[in-house]
């Protein structure tokens, strides 16, 4: 006799056959989703639809609404190009090298051409239209590598050599089989919404619905800066060969990794230099300097080593922050889960800030407010004195420092505006990419560990309503930047690893963050450990990891 098992979704409970798979329960509910189900969470624990569910459980089923889930639909899109390009590109190398305004560039390693993308695309429909399986599997790890050695694919091997398992998770795909470091789809038909678009001859770009997306893929944008800085950090990683995790592996074990720092951190100076240079030739075109960029970006490192540059040149900088602007707390505007929401635009008292800045650069006197996050009151008589002198400049900096909004009584020929972002060329193979928002997010549980007394569990219930308030208020307005300056380093995650990754396993298994917090050691266990010793006290990494020469 078959035994039944009670099984919770939105607060309905039914009787299903012990040993159901989610997926067969799904059909059941996918009638109330207007997106395809692509997880699902049960008893609080993210699962794959092929799992099968064999005592009383508390299930909810997750679309690409979902943060995890959406990570998956991209990653079993990525299997699905891939797969797809097999055939429709033979002896070409599709390489998933970064993000790009919602969608994923993808880099050939021969020429392409509209048409060639063209035909990729309907051969993918035509893939989910199979509704073709895609399949879990364990297999052991030196198995995994003959594979993919068989199959030339070296990005692979070279990654699961840096693997100390002894079995790990495949994924097939009709005759392929593919390593991810995420739950995946169980087929093709749910990756239905996607779209390719061509760039260039030398790839194109895979846009998919985001969590911050209603119901239908946005028209591609493409960024000209964001997207030129991208090609040079990958340009200089391939003249440096350290383009994928286990090259950076190699510098480590090698023991070469002292080097690559000293490089890195000079190029990255070298471009900052640059910058200052820039604002120093065009002296008396412009008094202000905005800068940008979304959290945990090294703004502060960045805003300290200008100044101290354009010092350098004779010029006599004096810095503001937008964060002394905000209005008290009780008049702070609060978000749809009604928390405060200090990351919109209302949260700054924008008629003082206009006023000021703008009788700053009319050579007044002014004395500039200083917010106490303690009590939550902006102090409006301990502030600084600024007034500009013939060689000074001032330079802003604050998460709405590229809206048009802000300083709109000035005009824009007289403002220069500085957009930062750890924008990350390492990945960990042709697949798998390292994104932004992740070394981002390294960035932040450290420092917020070391500097502010938070805990990981603090920072990871943070996190969204952050990623949601740089949607809001800082990504729309990129293209506003004169300049944009990377911040990431390409060692850094081995350097991160030896401070996160002890507080991430702190992450209890009941805690609502204990998934997120897996998925974050799985990817840094592909990584070597680097010591900071090598590591410059102007570096910007000291600003979360400690130890540097500027004060935070």
């Amino acid at each position: 006799m078959i035994e039944n098992i009670k099984i919770t979704i939105d607060n309905k409970t039914i009787e299903v056959s012990k040993g159901t798979s989610l997926y067969e329960i799904s059909k059941l509910f996918q009638q109330d989703y207007s997106l395809p189900i692509i997880l699902a969470k049960v008893n609080n624990q993210y699962k794959e639809l092929s799992s099968i569910i064999n005592k009383d459980s508390k299930i909810e089923f997750l679309t690409t609404a979902d943060k995890e889930a959406n990570r998956s639909y991209v990653n079993g899109l990525l299997y699905l190009v891939t797969y797809a390009g097999k055939k429709i590109l033979k002896n070409n190398t599709l390489i998933c090298q970064h993000s790009i305004d919602k969608g994923i560039y993808v880099r050939c390693s021969k020429k392409i051409t509209r048409e060639d993308v063209i035909e990729l695309k309907k051969e993918m429909k035509n893939l989910v239209k199979l509704n073709m399986p895609i399949e879990k599997m364990n297999v052991n790890r030196m198995d995994a590598i003959d594979y993919f050695e068989s199959v030339k694919d070296e990005s692979k091997v070279n990654l699961l050599k840096y693997n100390t398992n002894t079995f790990i998770t495949l994924y097939k795909l009709g005759n392929m089989y593919n390593f991810f470091f995420s739950l995946m789809p169980i087929n093709t038909r749910c990756l239905e919404r996607f779209d390719l678009k061509y760039l260039n001859e030398d790839g194109f770009v895979l846009l998919y619905q985001t969590i911050y997306m209603k119901d239908e893929i946005k028209n591609y944008t493409h960024h000209s800066m964001i997207f030129d800085v991208f090609k040079e950090y990958h340009e200089w990683a391939s003249i440096m060969n350290v383009e994928q995790v286990p090259a950076l592996n190699k510098f480590v074990s090698s023991g070469n990794i002292g080097d690559l720092i000293r490089i890195s951190e000079t190029i990255q100076s070298n471009k900052l230099l640059n910058i200052a240079r820039e604002i120093y030739n065009a002296k008396g075109k412009f008094k202000i300097v905005l800068m940008a960029g979304p959290s945990s970006s090294g703004k502060t490192t960045t805003c300290n080593k200008l100044c101290m540059y354009l010092r350098s040149f004779g010029m006599n900088p004096k810095t503001i922050s937008m964060d002394n602007y905000f209005v008290s707390r009780e008049e702070t505007p609060k978000d749809e889960f009604g928390n405060y929401d200090f990351e919109c635009l209302e949260a700054i008292n924008l008629k003082l800030f206009n006023e000021q800045i703008e009788s700053i650069i009319n050579g007044e006197e002014v004395q500039v407010p200083i917010f106490d996050f303690v009590t939550g009151k902006p102090n409006y008589k301990s502030g600084e004195k600024i007034k500009l002198g013939k060689e000074d400049i001032l330079i802003i900096e604050g998460i709405h420092g590229l809206n048009p909004t802000i300083l709109d009584n000035i005009p824009r020929r007289k403002k220069y505006k500085i957009y930062i972002s750890p924008l990350t060329c390492l990945n960990l193979d042709n697949q798998n990419r390292i994104s932004t928002s992740d070394n981002r997010l390294l960035r932040r549980i450290i420092r917020d560990n070391r500097h502010r007394g938070n805990d990981v569990n603090y920072s990871l219930d943070k996190w969204a309503s952050v990623r949601a308030g740089e949607e809001k208020n800082i990504f729309p307005y990129q293209d506003e930047a004169d300049v944009v300056f990377n911040s990431s380093l390409i060692y850094e995650i081995g350097v991160l690893k030896t401070y996160v990754e002890p507080l991430l396993y702190s992450v209890d298994i009941d805690s609502p963050y204990y998934e997120e917090a897996k998925r974050l050691i799985n990817m840094l266990k592909m990584f070597l450990p680097i010591p900071s010793e090598d590591i410059p006290k102007d570096s910007i990494l000291r600003e979360f990891i400690g130890g540097g020469c500027f004060r935070q």
